[in-house]
């Protein structure tokens, strides 16, 4: 195919506007269907099926998801720049009209691939370096030979599958996940005489029993249940469990070296510290409901600390980074802000592309009133 036949292709079939418009109606189908299912599903997962996977099947039926019917507009709108003449006065509004509304798609796709948000929990006085994801968990395993520092073994959620091997050289072990529930309640055993020999730490008097995912996807409470072989030590190999929020830390001791086994949410690290400084809340009077409330935090980046103050309204910006002051904690006379953080590449692309529309109307808008005047 030479580029003239490539060049019919792209302006008579892939970006045919009517193309377009089926496009446009089945994402506002998928958005109907979207919402109505988030009252059984709940928000995450609903994201997670409708509009962050490749397709969407109803039953048996596989149908084009948002992700992939975005990137088919995306396409579509592409062949608008096979036109001949679009850089013409009187196409030059709509030349720029598309360009923002493929910018405003790129934007989209940047945030889907990776935008990342969670929670960043700090004590007054305490500084921070990460923040938790609402939804994605990791199993980490710490090696606490060094008495200066430990060393992280992490291992993300997508390979806690059963019958998986977790394998590393900085381990002298293997482990094997007999199965993970993404929610599940530790149950007392009966009887714990029976095969007591297999099991260790918790496992010998507990068991995880799976329970039906929370809609709101935040709430469960995830477990694993994994076993530990080729170590050579009967102390070690064994059935263990663990679940998120255990009370007693699992930990192993294999030839004089501690490790520590957690289940917690997937942490980002940051390229800088915030260190809270000072919460402060202000309370509706003759009542123990917080009117607002904000933090006054040091950000500290290459030894240098910027001090700023986070509010409900007034987040701190830095770099793809966006922290909101969403909540606190208060226990034990220590006062502790939770800031929602947002971790976004594609976060101007919505307000650039917007002016670019905008302009782009203006402009074709102008054009037209211009030629009225003319006839």
């Amino acid at each position: 195919m030479n580029f003239q036949d490539f060049r019919k292709v792209m302006i008579y079939k892939i970006g045919d506007p009517k193309v377009f418009v089926w496009l446009i109606i089945w994402l506002m189908i998928l958005v109907f269907f979207g919402t109505i299912a988030q009252k059984d599903q709940g928000l995450y997962l609903v994201q997670l099926d409708y509009f962050s996977s490749w397709f969407k099947w109803f039953g048996p039926i596989p149908t084009p998801s948002a992700k992939l019917t975005m990137l088919a507009m995306f396409i579509n709108l592409s062949g608008f720049f096979f036109r001949p003449n679009i850089f013409k006065l009187q196409k030059i509004g709509v030349t720029i009209t598309h360009m923002g509304i493929m910018l405003m798609l790129i934007g989209s796709g940047l945030t889907s691939l990776f935008s990342v948000e969670g929670t960043m929990i700090i004590d007054e006085g305490k500084k921070s370096n990460f923040f938790e994801n609402y939804y994605v968990k990791e199993f980490v395993i710490i090696n606490k030979a060094n008495s200066e520092f430990n060393d992280y073994i992490i291992f993300d959620e997508h390979l806690l599958y059963k019958n998986s091997f977790l394998e590393v050289s900085q381990l002298p072990f293997t482990i094997e996940v007999l199965d993970y529930y993404v929610n599940c309640n530790p149950v007392q055993k009966q009887d714990v005489k029976i095969h007591n020999n297999f099991y260790k730490g918790m496992a010998r008097n507990f068991y995880l029993q799976e329970i039906p995912s929370e809609k709101e996807y935040e709430k469960n409470r995830p477990g694993i249940i994994y076993e530990i072989i080729g170590s050579g030590d009967i102390n070690t190999d064994g059935i263990y469990i663990l679940f998120m929020g255990q009370p007693v830390p699992q930990t192993i001791n294999f030839k004089d070296t501690e490790f520590e086994f957690k289940l917690r949410p997937y942490r980002t690290y940051l390229p800088f510290e915030i260190e809270l400084v000072d919460f402060e809340k202000v309370m509706h009077p003759g009542t123990d409901i917080a009117k607002s409330y904000s933090s006054e935090v040091n950000l500290i980046e290459d030894g240098i600390s910027r001090k700023t103050l986070i509010e409900m309204n007034a987040p701190l910006r830095h770099y793809d980074y966006t922290f909101y002051q969403a909540s606190f904690i208060e226990e034990n006379n220590i006062q502790t802000s939770v800031l929602a953080t947002v971790k976004n590449y594609g976060r101007m692309f919505p307000y650039i592309s917007t002016i670019i529309m905008c302009i782009g109307i203006l402009f074709h808008m102008l054009v037209m009133v211009s030629k009225r005047f003319k006839n």
